[in-house]
């Protein structure tokens, strides 16, 4: 697919002696994200976020006056594909910083080119613990929650509403869908709750019914999963089709329902539960505003994705205007530990591990719309710092 590319409207300095003008040259953000497949909701919602937050910035003059200006890439949720898109935004379009990233080895494959390139990225989607944990880098940034912080609480609603659950596990079967289960079992055992077997499929699987004869088997009262996408749609109807949904609470990731895949979903999704970063349901004047201007400039709701990827924006204006320098080594000092105003609240991120620390909610489908029936605060979600590489 062709570069696709956002180029926002820049503003022009006063005119200088003799009558010329010039601008400033703009500053450039690489977006790598998935535009077409079975993630390309949530690379739409990212994209949503990023241009409605640069809009906003650029109206008001920009950084330090100069523009943003988005390049978009189709990275197909595809860890090599990612890499080829991201090193030509690096060393073809000269971005100056790097986002959009959804799957989880997509990200973790991009860090490290970030790294050898000395660029910096950040993740406004991807799940998965080991990203800001054991396989962390100093030139990657987390603003959205981890499978950890999901996971915590979730499990802190589970352990109140269905007290030692007997719970079955179906997750995608790569970094992101091993790391979201490994975190939420690890959090069933901590409340003791009782994990009765894993499968997973491959992404973007068409068939799931080739597993239900072992969740049947198990006869579990919770089936918690990760799927994403058009891969949720598929499987929750399946498990409606089969009966399976009669006697079943359906837990997950934060992704796994949401506001692109919900009306496809129908039926099936109601009564899922997840942990999540954001939901629009946040009575605050900073949500209702930027769920105002969101709706009006694409007709639809925000997600998680959406209103993530929206904050990153703020979040790397603020570290360039400390920094006075786009310069990755000075940005990134001015990232570690900065704190940021952001539709679902302020945000730190913890200079150890790079991992955004915030809120978290408890999300349930009701009549096909998402209700906050629960919250953890940012510092017992979060976990300890578990990267050691910086």
């Amino acid at each position: 697919m062709k570069s696709l590319r956002t180029s926002l409207a820049t503003l022009s300095l006063a005119a200088l002696l003799g009558g010329g003008a010039m601008a400033a040259e703009p500053i450039k953000i690489g977006v790598v994200t998935p535009l077409s497949g079975t993630y390309a909701g949530i690379g739409q919602q990212v994209r949503w976020g990023l241009e409605l937050a640069t809009r906003e910035v650029n109206a008001a003059g920009g950084i330090d006056g100069r523009q943003i200006e988005l390049i978009f890439e189709d990275e197909e949720a595809n860890p090599a594909v990612a890499v080829q898109k991201a090193e030509k935004l690096f060393q073809v379009s000269k971005v100056d910083f790097l986002t959009g990233t959804v799957n989880s080895g997509s990200t973790l494959a991009v860090g490290q080119l970030a790294e050898r390139s000395g660029k910096l990225i950040a993740t406004t989607v991807s799940f998965a613990d080991s990203i800001t944990g054991d396989k962390c880098s100093p030139n990657v940034f987390r603003v959205n929650a981890k499978a950890g912080q999901q996971s915590a609480a979730l499990a802190a609603w589970l352990s109140k509403e269905k007290p030692q659950a007997k719970v079955f596990y179906l997750g995608p079967d790569y970094e992101m869908g091993r790391s979201t289960v490994a975190a939420f079992k690890s959090n069933v055992d901590r409340v003791g709750g009782q994990s009765l077997g894993e499968v997973f499929a491959p992404l973007d699987s068409k068939d799931y019914t080739q597993y239900f004869g072992q969740l049947r088997a198990s006869r579990p009262q919770v089936l918690y999963t990760s799927v994403a996408g058009n891969d949720t749609v598929r499987l929750f109807t399946q498990l409606d089709e089969f009966g399976l949904l009669n006697n079943l609470t359906l837990l997950g990731a934060s992704g796994t329902v949401t506001a692109q895949n919900i009306t496809a979903i129908g039926k099936a999704a109601e009564g899922f539960v997840t942990g999540v970063g954001y939901s629009a349901e946040i009575d605050t004047p900073a949500n209702k505003k930027f769920l105002a201007a969101f709706r009006a400039a694409n007709k639809a709701d925000p997600d998680l994705y959406g209103a993530d990827s929206y904050g990153l924006i703020f979040a790397y204006k603020a570290a360039v205007e400390r920094a006075k320098s786009t310069d990755a080594d000075k940005v990134r000092e001015a990232l570690r530990g900065l704190k940021w105003s952001t539709p679902q609240g302020e945000k730190t991120i913890r200079a150890g591990d790079h991992q955004a620390e915030q809120i978290m909610y408890v999300v349930r489908v009701s009549d096909g719309k998402f209700k906050i029936v629960g919250q953890v605060d940012g510092p017992a979600a979060i976990g300890p710092d578990a990267c050691t590489r910086f």
